[in-house]
């Protein structure tokens, strides 16, 4: 095990895989975060420390195609329903019972998805970075005629060997250009994590398997419904690529305690405004206490 700052880097045995996850916390109420693409785990290093002084336990894995012990071939194994039966077997694995739980981006897709699914139940609460609810998301992805630039990264994402070769070129360079608020600290994790064989493309088929988020708008049987859990959506007024019309569709879904809050930043809110995610996540556990 690794130490830094109280988080510890451990492998977690969950689903028959092994997730290398960072952990903080010995005691109190269990969080769990999920990252997206194309970060790691190490997306949450400045929020769990803030957590686990007020008392919360947290647990992020490297989600499936990240951990280098955690990446099944095939588009099948990267279906909504697969992601989500993670999150469960990794609250299984760390002892969690009902917990609250954070996803931003992908990760943030697959938490809507959790709420969707049986089981759901357990969350006590979750938060949202950056994502509206997935069907709102989805539709805008597709109706939005500002959003041609998320499009295009969708058929990039999609296209056989594009991300591989995209982003992994001449030392990742445009994968790291694509971190703008990120530490060197970070950069570095997340460039390791997806120059890993294989790593980028088990993060791209979190897209190829969901169709380019077309899945959750065409079968219905995929895990997106009218939401009760209490919800929390911190959203960057200036993201480039979840706009806001994806938020103001998202309003109908939520059938439950709902509150937006919208920040003066882009997509990378976890580094972009650290205090007020701290401060948001913290008042929305208290407000859902487990106990």
């Amino acid at each position: 095990m690794i130490e830094t700052n109280a988080i510890t880097t451990k492998n977690i045995d969950a689903n028959g895989m092994t997730f290398r996850s960072r952990v903080a916390g010995d005691a109190g109420e269990p969080v769990m975060l999920l990252h997206g693409f194309p970060e790691t785990s190490h997306m949450w290093i400045d929020l769990m420390p803030r957590l686990v002084a007020a008392g919360y336990r947290c647990v992020a894995p490297d989600q499936r195609g990240y951990s280098p012990d955690a990446r099944p071939a095939g588009l099948d194994a990267y279906r909504y329903e697969a992601l989500v039966s993670d999150v469960f077997a990794l609250a299984d694995a760390s002892g969690f019972d009902r917990f609250h739980l954070v996803g931003h981006d992908w990760g943030a897709l697959v938490g809507w998805a959790v709420l969707g699914s049986q089981g759901a139940e357990r969350i006590a609460s979750y938060t949202s970075l950056s994502i509206p609810h997935a069907l709102a998301f989805a539709r805008a992805t597709y109706e939005d005629e500002g959003g041609g630039l998320y499009r295009t990264i969708l058929q990039l994402l999609l296209t056989s060997g594009g991300p591989e070769t995209a982003f992994l070129a001449n030392d990742a360079a445009a994968l790291r250009g694509a971190y703008t608020h990120s530490t060197p600290e970070q950069i570095e994790d997340y460039v390791a994590v997806l120059s890993q064989p294989g790593a980028m493309t088990g993060a791209a088929n979190w897209y190829r398997a969901s169709r380019a988020h077309k899945r959750s708008l065409e079968e219905p049987d995929v895990p997106f419904g009218d939401v009760t859990t209490p919800a929390l959506l911190i959203w960057g007024k200036n993201d480039p690529y979840v706009r806001r019309m994806s938020v103001e569709l998202a309003p109908p879904h939520m059938k439950g305690e709902y509150r937006l809050v919208e920040a003066d930043t882009g997509h990378w809110i976890a580094q972009e405004a650290p205090d007020l995610v701290a401060a948001e996540v913290l008042a929305h556990l208290r407000a859902h206490s487990i106990v």
